[in-house]
């Protein structure tokens, strides 16, 4: 019996195209309403190697977290101080780069194969984001668009050094330059960073063909007016992408919160509780 069922609580909806001009479809990704989590990965290497690295991704990541999460809740304390939740996803963020690179490594056609990754696990009306790469996680609250991971990209380094503008980046040939991959190294870095919950909030996982061919103000409009149909607006936002020039493939992920889901288990949860009975 699952530990957690948070499919009153959450819609997600997913679209992923192969764009105007590749031939191949190498984004992957993976949604689990019940348990919380939503996957998505842009794969990159020669012949069908970025599409290997972005489905082995999602599948080691959704298989394995789904494991852990039904034998313990993800907002337990671990006995690393961190949540139960932020030690599964770096342990299987881990091995799962670890499984790209053995792979990369063995086999020649694989070679130089990697992909990005931006994975998502609610729990306890909060919100951990694992992140690799340059695909991103953005938030819709009250109608304001916030982009919430942070680019692991050269171009993302040339604006913080102030090399270039925002401005300027929008116009750079360097836009596909990661500084981070899933599976190219033997060991990998990922950020992790956690966000507190609202009902009304709407969350967007997207590949760089979204966010590369649509500005943060029209997505946010797309996504403000047609939120109501999320399954709609996904498959809008792919084909505004499209109509812009569709250079790469595009993959979205919307999640919608539907209402609170505090933890029984988790301390934030009985927090919330003791506060409403003593007012």
């Amino acid at each position: 019996m699952a530990l957690i069922d948070l499919s009153a609580a959450l819609e997600m909806a997913v679209c992923s195209d192969t764009g105007r001009v590749r031939q191949l479809n190498e984004d992957s990704v993976l949604t689990n309403v019940t348990l919380g989590l939503a996957v998505l990965a842009d794969g990159m290497g020669g012949y069908n190697a970025g599409e290997v690295a972005s489905s082995m991704a999602t599948a080691v990541l959704g298989s394995e977290l789904e494991h852990l999460f039904n034998t313990r809740p993800p907002c337990q304390p671990a006995e690393s101080g961190r949540t139960f939740a932020e030690d599964a996803l770096a342990d299987v963020i881990a091995r799962t780069n670890a499984a790209i690179y053995q792979a990369a490594q063995s086999q020649a056609e694989y070679t130089g194969m990697g992909t990005t990754l931006v994975a998502v696990q609610f729990y306890d009306d909060r919100l951990l984001v694992a992140h690799i790469g340059d695909s991103r996680l953005y938030r819709l609250r009250g109608g304001a668009l916030r982009q919430l991971t942070r680019d692991h990209s050269l171009l993302q380094e040339q604006i913080d050094t102030g090399m270039i503008t925002a401005e300027q980046a929008r116009f750079s040939q360097n836009k596909n330059l990661v500084t981070r991959a899933l599976g190219v190294e033997p060991t990998v870095n990922t950020e992790l960073n956690e966000y507190d919950v609202l009902p009304g909030d709407i969350y967007l996982l997207c590949s760089d063909g979204l966010n590369d061919m649509m500005e943060d103000e029209e997505i946010a409009m797309t996504l403000s007016a047609l939120s109501v149909n999320l399954s709609l607006c996904a498959s809008q936002l792919v084909l505004q992408a499209n109509d812009h020039g569709g250079r790469d493939n595009v993959s979205v992920v919307l999640v919608k919160i539907k209402a609170a889901f505090p933890s029984v288990h988790g301390a934030g949860g009985w927090w919330r509780r003791m506060q409403s009975w003593f007012g």
